[in-house]
């Protein structure tokens, strides 16, 4: 149904996966990463007008449920997102989303979204946004290890934003390495899977890590990071959960999304409580590269933050009503009479 049809008294709209695909469909992915990255960099360029927490958290023996809730002056968002590292066995992606966007003024959801697509391709839009600022320039070739369903976001985002053409693939599972390669046979990077963390990172300019290992593990060693390397930490992403060695983070600075969140499920909670960070808010708001020299390392903790969800979803619905996507649902009861909410169910 067209978002011309959303104009009454309940204007919400549901934002399908299937609308997702449409909208990489018919603008592009190069275009989405860009607008995605385009709408983050401007939320975040006024951080300090949004009413900020960390998400809430409930941490199970097989994977976490997390609500992710931030609001500006006009809008509040949230997102619930889980990560289970064994749905795959059930025929389940990992990462399982949904969330919303809310008017401030009425409290009515104008958007109801799905947020498994979404939360990959904000991600990846952010990881590429971050190394813009930390990675040296002219970086071309990157690892990815772990090549799950995040990979070819990641991939993709690094291709179309900052140009990178080679990429070295590793995973446990070199099925999952074929499958990368597969799916990105039709595009100008040199792919080559390799058989080993330390053959995929040897002369890498990027490192990414977006594992679905539920562990503290020790995936990327001190041994291997070379000069000038920017690190990429994205799978560390919840409390026992991590992926670099803990002496990596003392190799150079590490920058972060949202402290308060950051040192409990982020590759900081291996690290001591002062250890000393940098935030991207105050990065991106210079407006020029954190980084002072070609042989400078950095690292960036991702764990994903609310303020790229709001962006993300006020991305995709603007486009979704550019291109008259999207479904319109009542999420209220009309009422006769505001005060009168019995009645309803009396007439239905």
């Amino acid at each position: 149904m067209s978002t011309s049809a959303i104009k009454g008294s309940l204007p919400t709209i549901l934002i399908s996966p299937q609308d997702i695909a449409q909208i990489v469909s018919k603008k592009g992915l190069k275009e989405v990463f860009e607008g995605v990255a385009d709408y983050i960099l401007k939320d975040y360029l006024r951080w300090n007008e949004f009413d900020k927490s960390a998400r809430v958290a409930s941490y199970l023996d097989n994977g976490v449920l997390e609500l992710m809730p931030i609001a500006s002056k006009d809008q509040y968002s949230f997102k619930y997102v889980n990560c289970h590292p064994d749905n795959p066995k059930s025929g389940l992606s990992t990462v399982l989303a949904f969330g919303a966007l809310i008017n401030n003024s009425t409290g009515l959801p104008g958007v109801i979204s799905e947020f498994t697509l979404t939360t990959a391709i904000r991600t990846a839009a952010m990881s590429a946004l971050t190394a813009r600022f930390l990675a040296r320039k002219n970086s071309k070739r990157m690892a990815i290890i772990g090549n799950g369903c995040q990979s070819e976001f990641q991939a993709l985002a690094f291709h179309y934003l900052l140009g990178i053409n080679e990429l070295a693939l590793f995973d446990i599972d070199k099925e999952a390495s074929k499958k990368l390669a597969e799916n990105l046979k039709d595009t100008s990077i040199q792919i080559t899977i390799c058989d080993s963390v330390e053959e995929a990172v040897k002369g890498a300019d990027i490192i990414t890590t977006v594992t679905a290992e539920y562990s503290k593990a020790h995936i990327i060693k001190a041994s291997m990071i070379e000069k000038g390397m920017h690190i990429n930490a994205v799978g560390g992403d919840s409390p026992g959960k991590t992926e670099l060695e803990p002496s990596v983070l003392n190799m150079g600075k590490v920058y972060i999304e949202f402290e308060p969140q950051t040192r409990v499920e982020g590759e900081l909670q291996n690290m001591p409580a002062d250890f000393e960070v940098s935030l991207l808010s105050n990065v991106f708001a210079s407006g020029n590269p954190a980084r002072t020299s070609d042989e400078e390392i950095t690292i960036f903790d991702s764990v994903g933050f609310a303020i790229e969800d709001f962006s993300a979803v006020r991305y995709m619905t603007d486009v979704a009503k550019e291109l008259g996507l999207a479904q319109a649902i009542s999420i209220a009861p009309n009422l006769d009479n505001p005060k009168d909410l019995f009645n309803y169910l009396k007439k239905h």
